[in-house]
C-alpha cells in the first residue's frame, strides 16, 4: 500500500492543472486570475487562456505505471465492498392497506406499478406498442360479453335507489370499494344539494267538478302554491299546440292539462307560464305510452341542470355563497296526475271541440279531447325543499402519454323507483367498462396514451344535479382536459334500432364504431344495418336539455355523447319516471335479450373510448361543424334579409357573420393541412395539434352571456337568446342587432383559437 500511495503522489505532483496568479488592476485592487492547462498541447503550441505556460509531460516507468493501475482498482473494489455492506437492508413485509406493492423489477423498469400504471410523480414511457388495433378491438370486446353483463345487471338491479337515501350511499360505497380493488385510485365528490319532493303530512291535491285527486307522482321544483283558472286542454303543450288551442280558448289564467312527450316536463310549464297559464297537469296519454293508466308519473320542471339553489356555483357549502335561484325555476305550480284521472278530467272538461287534422286526440277510452276553458280547476302543491347529502363517485385508468387529457363515461345511480334502465343498466356497463379496460392494462400490457374517467352521479333524475355539480365545481379547468362525455345512461330501450345525440365533432368517429360493432344478435354491422352511407338520418338527433350528456356539452364545451338501441316503434323509453322502470319490463322490451343488447351497448362505448385514449391524432372531426354553422348562418342571412326588405330592420348585414363562417371553414382547412404535414409520432408535435382540436367545442360557448342566467352557453347547442337559431327568430330587431354582433365575434373568435398562433390569426374579417 506504501508503494501504492507513493506512485500516485507522484502521478499527482507531475501535472499541474490549473495556475493562480494575483493581478493588481487598474483601481489597486488585486483579482485572482485562473489558467487551466488540462488541454493536450503538442509542442509549440499554447495551452488557451495561458500564453506562457506549458505542463511539462510526465515521465513514468512501466512498472510505476502498472502498479498504479492495480492500485487504482483495489481502491475502486474496496469502495463497492463497503458501499454495499453500508447500505445493504433486510427485506421488509409492508402492511396490506389494500393497495398492490410495488415490485422492485416494476420500480428498477421505471417506477411503473405492478398494475402497469405510472407511479405518482413519475411520467413512464409506454413501451413500444406490441398490440395492433385488431388486437386491442378483440381483447377489448371479449371482456364485454353478454354473460359477463348478465352477472353485472344482477348485482345492480335494487328495488329503491332515489337520491341521498341510505341505499344511494350504499350503492355508492359499493362502487368505491369496486374501483379500489381494481386499483383504479378512487375518490368522491361530495355535494350538499337542494331537493324537493312531496309533504307527507300535507299531499298535493287537484280538485275539478265533483273530482278530488291526491296523486302519489309529482314534479320536482315546482313552484309551491295554489292555483285555480279553467281547465284547459293543450296537446303537448309545444308552442305551435299552445298556439292552436289561443285562437279558439283563452288562455291567460287557465289550468292547463298536457300529455307528455315531444318535449321535457320543464319546457312544457315554461312554455305554458309564458302563455299566461296559472298551473300545469301532465299526465302520460295511452297512444305515446304503453302503460297502465293508473301509473304514476315522476320528475322534475327545472329548466336547467343541477342544483337551482347554487345557479352556475357548486353546492360544496352553502354558507358560502348568497342565496340565488336558477332563472330556470318555474313560475307556476305543475304536477302530474295519472293517465285514468287524466280521462276523468277531459270527460267532464266541455268547450269547442278539437280540429281532425290537428293532432290533438289521443287514445285515452271514452274521451272525446275537447279543449275546455269553461269549468275551473284547482291545482295545489305542497312540495318541500330538503338538504341532501349527495356523492358522486369515481375511478381513473391514467394514460401513459398524456395522463392530463382524459375521456369521461359517467352512469347515474339513482333512480325514482327501480329504475332499471335508467339506472341499473348504466351503472352494469360502467363497472364492467371499467374492469375489462383495467384488465387490458394490467394483463394484455395496453398502453392508453390518455386516461379513463369512470364516474357514479347521484341525484341525476332532479336534472343531472350530481354532474352539473361536479362541473361547476371544476368549471376553470375541466373543460380543457376533457376530450370527450359518454354517457351510459338509458344505453338499452329495445334491440331493433339505434339512435344517438352528440357533438358534430363527434360524428365520424361514431360512423367508424358501428363498422365495428355488430347490432345485436345479428352478424352484420350497425352501419351496414342502419343504412350505410345514410346512416346520419336513421340515427343523430338534436340533443335535448334533459339528456344527460347535455351539460357537459352546452355548458362546459365538451364533446359528448349520448346513444340508445331503441325498439323500431319509438325512440322513448315508456317506462322512465314510473315505478314501471324494472327489470321484466326491458326484457319485454328487448325480447328477453337484455344482456345481449347490453353487450352490444359496452362494446359501442367501449371502442369509442379506446379510439379517442389509443390514436396519436384524437377522433375529433373539427369539419363536421362547418356543415350545421352553415345552416344556421343561412337562415339568419335570410331572416336579416326579409327584415331589411320589409323596413323592419336598418344598417344590420349579417355579411360580417358569414365571413366568420368563411373564417372557420379556413381553420379546419388549416388543421387538416397541420395533419397531413405532422408527424403524428412526435409526441409534442401530436399534443399541440390535439390542443388545437380540443379548444373547438369551448370556444363555441358564449363568452358574453353569464352562467347564472343562461348556463348553456353553446353558440349552435346551447338554449338563450344568444344561440344561431334565436337569432334567426328574433322579433326584437334591437336585441336581434346585438346577439348578431355577439354571435359574430363568438364564431369569429372559435376560428381564431383553431389557429392556434395569434401571427397566423385569419383577419379577413
Amino acid at each position: 500500500m506504501d508503494r501504492i500511495r507513493s506512485a500516485f503522489h507522484s502521478l499527482m505532483k507531475s501535472e499541474r492543472y490549473s495556475r493562480f496568479t494575483l493581478q493588481p488592476s487598474e483601481n489597486g485592487e488585486r483579482h485572482a486570475e485562473v489558467n487551466l492547462s488540462d488541454y493536450a498541447v503538442d509542442d509549440g503550441a499554447e495551452a488557451p487562456g495561458s500564453p506562457s505556460f506549458r505542463p511539462e509531460p510526465p515521465r513514468h516507468s512501466r512498472r510505476t505505471v502498472v502498479v498504479m493501475v492495480l492500485g487504482v482498482l483495489m481502491l475502486f473494489l474496496g469502495g463497492y465492498l463497503v458501499g454495499a455492506l453500508v447500505h445493504h437492508k433486510p427485506k421488509q413485509v409492508e402492511p396490506d392497506c389494500g393497495q398492490r406493492m410495488t415490485s422492485e423489477a416494476a420500480t428498477a423498469a421505471g417506477g411503473a406499478t405492478a398494475a402497469g400504471k405510472p407511479s405518482p410523480g413519475q411520467a413512464v414511457p409506454p413501451p413500444e406498442a406490441s398490440l395492433s388495433w385488431k388486437d386491442l378491438t378483440q381483447l377489448l370486446t371479449g371482456k364485454l360479453s353478454s354473460e359477463v353483463l348478465s352477472k353485472a345487471l344482477g348485482e345492480f338491479d335494487l328495488r329503491s335507489r332515489s337520491a341521498g337515501s341510505q341505499e344511494d350511499m350504499s350503492l355508492a360505497d359499493r362502487i368505491f370499494k369496486t374501483f379500489r380493488t381494481l386499483e383504479m385510485n378512487p375518490w368522491t365528490d361530495a355535494h350538499y344539494v337542494q331537493l324537493q319532493v312531496p309533504d307527507s303530512n300535507n299531499p298535493n291535491t287537484v280538485s275539478f267538478a265533483s273530482d278530488v285527486i291526491k296523486p302519489q307522482g309529482y314534479l320536482a321544483y315546482s313552484k309551491p302554491g295554489r292555483a285555480e283558472g279553467p281547465l284547459v286542454y293543450g296537446n303537448y303543450g309545444r308552442q305551435q299546440d299552445l298556439d292552436y288551442v289561443k285562437e279558439k280558448v283563452e288562455l291567460k289564467g287557465s289550468v292547463l292539462l298536457l300529455r307528455a312527450g315531444k318535449i321535457t316536463f320543464a319546457q312544457q310549464v315554461d312554455n305554458a307560464a309564458r302563455m299566461g297559464a296559472s298551473a300545469v297537469l301532465i299526465y302520460l296519454d295511452t297512444e305515446d305510452y304503453d302503460v297502465v293508466t293508473n301509473t304514476e308519473l315522476y320528475g322534475h320542471v327545472h329548466l336547467g341542470s343541477g342544483d337551482p339553489y347554487t345557479p352556475g356555483f357548486p353546492s360544496f357549502n352553502h354558507t358560502q355563497f348568497a342565496p340565488m335561484e336558477s332563472a330556470g325555476l318555474p313560475q307556476i305550480p305543475a304536477q302530474t296526475i295519472s293517465a285514468n284521472s287524466a280521462a276523468s278530467l277531459l270527460k267532464k272538461i266541455g268547450g269547442p271541440g278539437v280540429g281532425a287534422g290537428s293532432n290533438f286526440r289521443g287514445e285515452l277510452k271514452s274521451v272525446s279531447y275537447k279543449l275546455g276553458g269553461v269549468q275551473n280547476a284547482t291545482v295545489e302543491v305542497n312540495n318541500v325543499l330538503v338538504n341532501k347529502e349527495i356523492h358522486n363517485v369515481f375511478g381513473v385508468i391514467k394514460g401513459f402519454t398524456d395522463p392530463d387529457r382524459y375521456v369521461v363515461l359517467g352512469a347515474q345511480r339513482d333512480a325514482w323507483g327501480r329504475g332499471y334502465t335508467k339506472a341499473a343498466v348504466g351503472t352494469s356497463v360502467l363497472i364492467e367498462l371499467a374492469r375489462a379496460f383495467q384488465e387490458m392494462v394490467e394483463k394484455d400490457q395496453f398502453r392508453p396514451k390518455r386516461s379513463i374517467v369512470f364516474a357514479s352521479w347521484s341525484a341525476g333524475e332532479f336534472g343531472s344535479v350530481g354532474a352539473t355539480e361536479w362541473l361547476e365545481g371544476y368549471m376553470s379547468s375541466i373543460d380543457r382536459n376533457v376530450l370527450t362525455y359518454i354517457n351510459l345512461d338509458g344505453v338499452v330501450m329495445g334491440q331493433e334500432s339505434f339512435i344517438a345525440s352528440a357533438s358534430p365533432l363527434l360524428y365520424s368517429l361514431i360512423e367508424s364504431t358501428m363498422k365495428e360493432v355488430n347490432m345485436p344478435r345479428r352478424t352484420s354491422s350497425m352501419y351496414s344495418e342502419l343504412g350505410n352511407d345514410k346512416w346520419e338520418d336513421r340515427v343523430l338527433r338534436t340533443m335535448s336539455m334533459e339528456d344527460p350528456a347535455y351539460p357537459f356539452l352546452a355548458f362546459a364545451g365538451i364533446p359528448s355523447i349520448s346513444f340508445h338501441f331503441i325498439p323500431t316503434n319509438t325512440e322513448s323509453y315508456p317506462y322512465y319516471g314510473t315505478n314501471l322502470d324494472s327489470m321484466d319490463h326491458l326484457n319485454y322490451q328487448t325480447n328477453q335479450r337484455t344482456s345481449e343488447v347490453t353487450a352490444s351497448a359496452a362494446q359501442f362505448a367501449g371502442l369509442m373510448t379506446l379510439r379517442l385514449v389509443h390514436d396519436h391524432l384524437l377522433s375529433l372531426d373539427v369539419s363536421r361543424y362547418y356543415g350545421p354553422i352553415t345552416k344556421a348562418v343561412l337562415q339568419i342571412y335570410n331572416r336579416v334579409n326579409q327584415l331589411t326588405q320589409a323596413g323592419q330592420l336598418k344598417d344590420v348585414s349579417p355579411n360580417w357573420l358569414n365571413r366568420a363562417r368563411g373564417s372557420y371553414k379556413r381553420a379546419v382547412d388549416d388543421i387538416a393541412s397541420a395533419i397531413a404535414n405532422t408527424d403524428l409520432t412526435d409526441k409534442e408535435a401530436a399534443r399541440i395539434l390535439n390542443d388545437r382540436i380540443m379548444g373547438v367545442e369551448h370556444s363555441l360557448l358564449s363568452p358574453y352571456v353569464s352562467v347564472v342566467d343562461t348556463p348553456f352557453r353553446h353558440l349552435l347547442l346551447g338554449h338563450g337568446p344568444h344561440t344561431l337559431a334565436s337569432i334567426a327568430e328574433a322579433q326584437d330587431m334591437e336585441k336581434l342587432r346585438t346577439q348578431l354582433a355577439l354571435a359574430t365575434w363568438n364564431l369569429q373568435g372559435c376560428a381564431n383559437a383553431m389557429v392556434g398562433n395569434i401571427w397566423d390569426i385569419d383577419n379577413e374579417i
